[in-house]
């Protein structure tokens, strides 16, 4: 099955030798993004709330270019540097997936992230 790499300027740009996103058959793997802005290159402010935010805004651009949406999210590993946390940023999480059936996820904390992010998000959508 041949592969297709998503690229798309409105969400920040690999930085390293990965692809933002990834299509094979009807499945779309996003590959974990931080939350920095893509438009200024900057990391969002040191707050749950502020970066969940900006990573799903990342993760909805890319889905886009694909031509899927977070609406067909169907799973995320979701990595925290500090799990107290995890109720701030699933209240945030919970705005972006309101409708049955929300996607499968897994959420782990984790001693560090690139660029000191608060949070990172990778997911697999359906196309």
């Amino acid at each position: 099955m041949p592969l297709r790499k998503i690229q798309t300027p409105n969400a920040p740009q690999a930085i390293g030798p990965y692809s933002q996103a990834i299509v094979v058959g009807n499945l779309l793997f996003i590959s974990g993004q931080l939350p920095i802005d893509p438009a200024t290159g900057a990391m969002q402010p040191d707050n749950i709330e502020a970066q969940t935010h900006q990573v799903l805004k990342n993760l909805s651009a890319i889905a886009e270019a694909a031509g899927s949406s977070l609406a067909a999210m169907v799973k995320s590993e979701v990595f925290l540097i500090d799990m107290a946390e995890f109720g701030l940023f699933n209240q945030i999480y919970a705005l972006y997936f309101p409708k049955e059936p929300q996607p499968a996820r897994a959420t782990v904390q984790v001693a560090a992230l690139p660029k000191n992010a608060r949070i990172e998000i990778a997911c697999i959508c359906a196309l």
